[in-house]
């Protein structure tokens, strides 16, 4: 029995040393480039960087497009969760799809597809812009769609899971004792959905704020107008890396926060 044991003990190590080598090898992969930018970053102009007009610009932008695009999420992104999670038929399935397809969409194929169909000659801008002279493309309003369309699905991924998880017969209690469909919703299935909705406009809100390729391609980057905090960021390693640095330091800790919040400081918002 004994030598049973030693056998197994001496198999189990080597294994057990492998896994944690492998493991922290991981995160040394995930650490390394943070730790970088740490050991680079201007602490001593910090202050004065992030005092930089510009710099301030592209902040106000990138925090006005980032809860807009939020706003839609709300405001389009829960009915569409709330549809989807209501049945299970092939069109649904084919709208899940469809809804959820920028989470692994090519952030560069999104931006040439906005413009494609909202651009002057795309599928619906051209009729915008024949019927009421505007364009979208290029514009602070381009920034919020291009925003939107890669966070939404974050919210409507999360709402929908929260809708499909929660206890029905909380509603069915309510329908018996005569509220309607609409105060059921308002005052039954939204609070027990509460965090699921919380979790998913701050994963929509943070994929918002980071948003890059889509937003360069279909927005521009004009100062004051569509650059956001990372367009900034890709143009200041061209010419001054001192405030690419700081910028990415200021989103690197928002989306700390935001993984802070989602992990320990939502209720319900443990992956």
């Amino acid at each position: 029995m004994n030598t049973g044991n030693t056998v197994h003990t001496a198999r189990f190590i080597p294994a057990r040393w492998l896994v944690g080598a492998l493991a922290a090898a991981a995160v040394l992969l995930f650490a390394l480039p943070l730790l970088g930018l740490l050991a680079r970053a201007p602490w001593r102009d910090l202050g004065a960087v992030l005092a930089e007009p510009a710099v301030h610009r592209a902040m106000g932008l990138s925090l006005v497009s980032s809860l807009a695009a939020t706003g839609c999420a709300l405001v389009f992104g829960l009915p569409l969760a709330v549809w989807l999670a209501s049945g299970n038929s092939a069109l649904r399935t084919a709208a899940r799809l469809v809804a959820l397809l920028p989470l692994v969409l090519p952030p560069v194929v999104a931006g040439v597809a906005l413009l494609l169909a909202f651009g002057r000659n795309g599928l619906l801008g051209g009729v915008v812009q024949t019927l009421f002279g505007a364009s979208l493309p290029y514009t602070t309003a381009a920034t919020v769609l291009a925003a939107a369309y890669m966070g939404m699905p974050f919210f409507v991924l999360s709402a929908e899971a929260g809708l499909r998880s929660f206890d029905r017969r909380h509603v069915a209690v309510a329908a018996t004792l005569g509220a309607g469909p609409w105060r059921r919703f308002r005052t039954v299935t939204v609070p027990m959905v509460l965090p699921a909705l919380r979790s998913g406009a701050l994963l929509c809100w943070a994929r918002a704020l980071g948003e890059f390729c889509a937003t360069q391609m279909f927005a521009g980057n004009v100062d004051g107008v569509t650059r956001t905090m990372p367009l900034a960021c890709g143009l200041a390693m061209e010419g001054d890396p001192a405030v690419a640095i700081v910028l990415s330091l200021v989103l690197a800790a928002t989306s700390l926060a935001a993984l802070t919040l989602l992990r320990h400081g939502l209720p319900g918002g443990r992956p």
